[in-house]
């Protein structure tokens, strides 16, 4: 079990008030971490943190929006020199906007890209400057099925989430050679806030449900063991790969 223990290290974890980021941050903080929540409302995110903290956990709070470059570094900034380097990211801020492409208004688009792509750029080159000058550090981006797969109606989620696999492939490129291991999980379908309205849909649960060779909903405790791998010593030679857990869903027609 050694090489899955994370005793001693940090882990900030982007989006992580609810949802998949909030139970990665629970599944770390179990294997010894010393977890940092972030979020844009410091209510939820207090809320969330004594939920951990409850658990007997070691928890921080940094609130801050990850789509905003300047809060991101300063926020960044102050953590590692006030309270201690950033060990691990999770990159795991983002929005589904769900409309038909050719309604898909422009500020929607933009929005969508700024939350799903550029907060992963932001997050990981302020954590990474940090975690080059130690010579080791462990990123993982929260892609999606999507990034291989699409369904009518999200096309530009389909088009934010390729683009984290890339990222994630250039990150490893030219950070692996500073000690970093980057990598992506990319969820399948999972019973999340972000996809309350189709958990709520029948008919959309009864197609999954035959597409997927699992045959159900993905539970978000089930993403943990994916992401404590990649934070771990465990992955200490795996760079730029991208971790479907997604039932199979990616690999069956």
């Amino acid at each position: 079990m050694e090489l899955f223990d994370l005793a001693g290290r940090t882990a900030l974890i982007t989006g992580s008030s609810q949802g998949i980021g909030h139970a990665l941050a629970g599944g770390l903080a179990g294997h010894g971490a010393r977890v940092v929540l972030n979020g844009r409302d410091p209510a939820r995110l207090s809320e969330a943190a004594a939920s951990l903290r409850a658990a007997g956990h070691d928890v921080h709070e940094l609130a801050f929006d990850a789509t905003d470059a300047a809060a991101v570094a300063e926020a960044v900034n102050r953590f590692e020199t006030e309270t201690g380097p950033i060990d691990i990211l999770v990159n795991n801020a983002g929005m589904q906007h769900r409309t038909p492409l050719e309604d898909f208004e422009a500020e929607d688009f933009d929005r969508l890209m700024r939350t799903n792509v550029n907060s992963v750029f932001y997050v990981g080159q302020a954590v990474a400057r940090h975690m080059i000058a130690r010579g080791a550090g462990k990123i993982i981006n929260i892609a999606s099925v999507q990034a291989a797969l699409a369904r009518p109606g999200i096309a530009p989620y389909t088009a934010s989430k390729g683009a984290v696999t890339n990222l994630t492939k250039g990150m490893a490129t030219d950070w692996a050679r500073h000690g970093l291991q980057v990598n992506a999980i990319a969820p399948g379908y999972f019973d999340t806030p972000l996809n309350a309205a189709l958990v709520a849909d029948a008919d959309f649960c009864a197609w999954l449900e035959k597409r997927t060779p699992a045959g159900r909903w993905g539970k978000v405790e089930e993403l943990v063991g994916a992401c404590v791998f990649l934070s771990s010593a465990a992955s200490s030679f795996v760079n730029g790969h991208t971790l479907f857990v997604d039932g199979g869903i990616s690999v069956s027609l």
